[in-house]
């Protein structure tokens, strides 16, 4: 194992103990909920879901998706994806929400997870941001500069992508790996040049720190929301059930989004404290569109895997293939 690998490995382990100790390392699994007729019982079963401010908690409860629901939820709210996916992997949670690069570090870690649905978001929202009086004009010009990033998150192969058309690598900037709460604080203050960063943080910094879209996602890479789910979890005959149950609410809600706008607007706006017309304009730009865990995704997911892989940004290759599971395609969103 060389010292990258190592190193990774070192801090998804640390971290993930951390958080299942805080989260709990107790199941509900087919002991509990599945009878001996095979019928499971899903009112014995908690499904256990990683969250980020202003995510899938608040709008499923938006969308009233969370009415009716049989099985009990645990939320334990995160601040990116790839901590998220490290409780994942640790068994402090069953299931979350991330974006399209999260998937791609934990699977380079050795994680025991599979991407099981994917919804395909809007591309505007997700950008690099530099202050409004920056001289930086083309993404040529971030060469050499002060670029925050939250590592492993979607923006990290975002900007990836930005440099490697420009001609530049990941060597060529001095990458600064931020959460965006502190990203935010440090474009503001001057402290760093730029800022690789997703919606409503976009929102967010437009209008706080006045910055402007140096770039956005269209034609760099997809908008990927993909749902990853543990392992253990899948293999849980009365977890899968709940998970089964929980997609299609998660993907309604979704769609439940798309057409109401001000009113998933002025939710998401209570639940991140931010001002309503940031939440809305956020919430205008991640139309979702609701894609199959096929083909398609993998040969994307791939492409994201090998791009890190070549800049050395994770240990080696890694077949995304061996990480997807397809059983929820065939889920009926209309039945409820």
């Amino acid at each position: 194992m060389n010292r990258l690998s190592t190193l990774l490995a070192s801090l998804l382990t640390a971290t993930a103990l951390a958080v299942a100790a805080g989260c709990g390392g107790g199941t509900d699994g087919d002991g509990a909920a599945v009878g001996a007729d095979g019928s499971v019982d899903l009112s014995k079963v908690t499904l256990r879901v990683g969250d980020q401010k202003g995510g899938q908690r608040a709008l499923l409860g938006a969308a009233g998706e969370l009415d009716g629901v049989k099985y009990r939820i645990e939320w334990k709210q995160f601040t990116s994806g790839p901590p998220l996916l490290e409780a994942v992997n640790a068994g402090a949670l069953d299931v979350g929400a991330v974006g399209n690069t999260p998937p791609v570090f934990a699977a380079a870690a050795g994680s025991k997870i599979k991407i099981i649905a994917a919804a395909d978001i809007g591309l505007t929202g997700q950008a690099v941001l530099v202050p409004k009086d920056s001289p930086i004009r083309t993404p040529a010009e971030l060469e050499g500069k002060r670029i925050a990033v939250a590592k492993g998150s979607s923006s990290h192969y975002h900007l990836l992508t930005v440099l490697k058309r420009a001609g530049l690598t990941f060597a060529d900037i001095q990458p600064q790996y931020l959460a965006p709460p502190d990203a935010l604080a440090a474009l503001s203050s001057g402290k760093i040049d730029a800022w690789a960063i997703w919606d409503p943080y976009t929102a967010q910094g437009e209008a706080q720190a006045g910055a402007r879209i140096l770039v956005d996602a269209r034609g760099y890479t997809t908008g990927y929301q993909a749902i990853v789910a543990a392992d253990r979890a899948l293999s849980d005959k009365a977890k899968a059930a709940a998970l089964r149950d929980y997609l299609a609410r998660q993907r309604r809600a979704l769609l439940w989004a798309n057409d109401h706008v001000k009113e998933w607007g002025a939710v998401w706006a209570k639940d991140t404290g931010l001002p309503v017309a940031i939440a809305e304009k956020a919430a205008e730009r991640r139309a979702a569109r609701l894609i199959q865990v096929d083909d398609t995704l993998v040969r994307n997911e791939q492409q994201i895997a090998d791009a890190f892989a070549d800049q050395k940004l994770i240990p080696g290759r890694v077949e995304m293939a061996d990480f997807v599971d397809r059983r929820f395609n065939d889920i009926d969103i209309q039945a409820k």
